[in-house]
């Protein structure tokens, strides 16, 4: 029978982070509860939606949590109500005890609160990941590859695969992460610190971008570690579990471009403002477009929208060199792009107006490429 007291603070905090796994739609009723499990090192907390799963554990060892624990034991509580309940408690500390049948008191100040809870051994079991040999990652570093290329993922359930992001290591140093959903790619390579064993996996955008939220900057460094179809990134007292897509994706080496007829290097804030302008207009149009013209060293961007108006700005450029061109594009795609590079120029590369343009950071020693495919106009 449970029975612990606790800074109500870290608790909430622990809480809110478990559950970011825990989905309010779920198929699996039991899947809406949070598990906690009480042993003499401290208190454990999972939640879980089938894809992805957070463990948290809050030791005993830590000083601010002020935790003591009378009794051991476990129970499933309805996780957004008992939340809600803990976050509205009126002291600086709170009491939880188990009572009889399954129910809780929890004490903070003068108010007292019974809740309803549910037997710990109807929680699914979390698949085991095999600990040993962890890949070892700086955690801002794989926040900024998530930044750079998850966003460039599918939405579309329709070819699954793409809904995820590629990481290769290969040489047992080099990592490549890719995402695409066929009209836009971003591809990001880097040189890891310490070796790993090599792997093929395709993450789910979804999960990393938990991950991003879950793992802040004080968490300097994530273990990585791999089994068949499950992924788990672990740090000091948290454990991230996500499911791997299965499938092959797509080779996307040989979709970028090495040779160009056109380049311009822009400043990427000035772009980025200019675009945001244009899509203002493009997105009354049909085709949702802005049409950039390369035309005798002078680079600019128009909108014509019979309903709205009409878009005309000669854009800054650092430098340009090559033919003249006109393509057409979808706007968001390069706002997103732009937002990615953590350059103050960018440099953009084109074929013609029916081949996809490359965007790379005009600095050296940077591998990080992106691609957008044009829209053909009349």
């Amino acid at each position: 029978m449970i029975h612990f007291s606790i800074n109500k603070a870290i608790f909430i905090q622990a809480l809110n982070t478990t559950k970011r796994a825990i989905s309010h739609k779920n198929a699996i009723p039991v899947l809406s509860t949070i598990k906690i499990e009480v042993n003499n090192e401290g208190i454990g907390l999972t939640g879980s939606n089938g894809q992805i799963s957070i463990e948290h554990f809050i030791s005993v060892q830590d000083d601010n949590a002020g935790l003591l624990i009378s009794s051991t034991g476990s129970i499933l509580l309805e996780a957004s109500f008992f939340i809600n309940v803990v976050s509205s408690l009126p002291d600086i500390v709170l009491d939880l005890k188990e009572i009889e049948q399954k129910q809780v008191l929890l004490t903070s100040g003068k108010s007292e609160i019974t809740l309803k809870g549910k037997e710990a051994e109807l929680y699914p079991r979390l698949q085991e990941v095999v600990k040993t040999k962890p890949l070892l990652l700086e955690t801002k570093l794989l926040k900024d590859i998530i930044n750079e290329t998850a966003f460039a993922a599918s939405t579309q359930e329709s070819r699954p695969i793409l809904t995820g992001v590629h990481f290769v290591l290969t040489d047992n140093q080099t990592l490549k992460t890719v995402a695409t959903d066929s009209h836009r790619m971003s591809q990001r390579k880097i040189q890891l610190a310490k070796d790993g064993d090599n792997f093929d996996v395709v993450i789910p955008s979804r999960s990393l971008r938990e991950f991003a939220a879950v793992f802040s900057d004080e968490i300097e460094t994530v273990e990585v570690f791999f089994s068949n179809n499950q992924m788990l990134f672990r740090s000091q007292h948290i454990s991230f579990y996500t499911r791997l897509l299965e499938g092959t994706y797509p080779d996307t080496d040989r979709l970028i471009p090495t040779t160009f007829n056109t380049t311009v290097t822009f400043d990427t804030a000035n772009l980025r403002h200019a675009m945001e302008r244009a899509r203002l207009l493009s997105n009354a149009t049909q085709n949702g477009t802005v049409k950039l013209e390369i035309q005798k060293g002078i680079v600019s961007a128009h909108v014509h929208s019979p309903e709205v108006g009409k878009v005309n700005e000669e854009l800054d450029i650092l430098a340009v060199d090559g033919e003249d061109l006109i393509i057409s594009f979808n706007p968001t795609y390069l706002i997103d792009a732009l937002k990615a590079v953590g350059n103050e120029q960018v440099k953009i590369s084109f074929i013609s107006p029916i081949r996809p343009f490359t965007l790379v950071p005009n600095a050296e020693g940077e591998d990080f490429i992106q691609l957008i495919t044009p829209v053909r106009t009349n």
